[in-house]
């Protein structure tokens, strides 16, 4: 089972999800992705994605998690011993994004909501500076435009990891990744 979390601002709609249920779904394994929609605040997203493990049973999952989504994968994965692959994962949203601070409009649609101290705070208290790199995947582009991709592979160094030249935020490579994800998952 796949649970892919999506990024800051994103939602299920984005391209690398429906890309990836798209995937399982022509080879008849649609019923095995699962992408919820997360609420901007730090603290509810977490919640969401626990109450979703909690319903497929977590021992199955493999979670995917892309920017934002990485950074919540990271935290879930320690906390449950499960194994994730991280797409172009924030690091440290709580620096990373205080530019950011003031009124957000989702890419997809949905409310408008006001990104506040209140959002740092709670990704800060997620934040680990250690990980079990054993647990990840790293999958990075060079030509990342919003977060540095050196980060990522400091972070999860001893993880597998895919370092691509060029790119960009969106992982332009993302689709010739999936089979690895797979492989990766124990589903291919």
């Amino acid at each position: 089972m796949i649970l892919y979390l999506h990024g800051f601002n994103s939602s299920p709609r984005s391209a690398k999800a429906q890309y990836f249920k798209r995937y399982l779904e022509e080879r008849g394994r649609g019923s095995e992705f699962v992408c919820p929609h997360l609420p901007h605040r730090p603290n509810l997203a977490v919640a969401a994605a626990e109450a979703e493990m909690e319903r497929l049973g977590q021992e199955k999952i493999t979670l995917v998690g892309s920017s934002l989504g990485g950074f919540y994968a990271t935290w879930l994965a320690e906390k449950h011993a499960l194994r994730a692959v991280l797409v172009n994962p924030a690091v440290e949203p709580h620096l990373d994004l205080r530019p950011y601070l003031g009124p957000q409009r989702p890419f997809h649609g949905g409310q408008s909501y006001e990104l506040t101290e209140q959002h740092l705070r709670e990704w800060q208290a997620l934040f680990l500076a250690q990980v079990h790199p054993e647990r990840y995947l790293l999958l990075v582009e060079t030509e990342d435009e919003v977060l540095d991709y050196r980060a990522a592979v400091r972070k999860y160094r001893g993880a597998e990891q895919i370092v691509v030249q060029g790119g960009d935020h969106s992982l332009a490579s993302f689709p010739e990744h999936v089979p690895l994800i797979l492989k990766f998952a124990g589903m291919a």
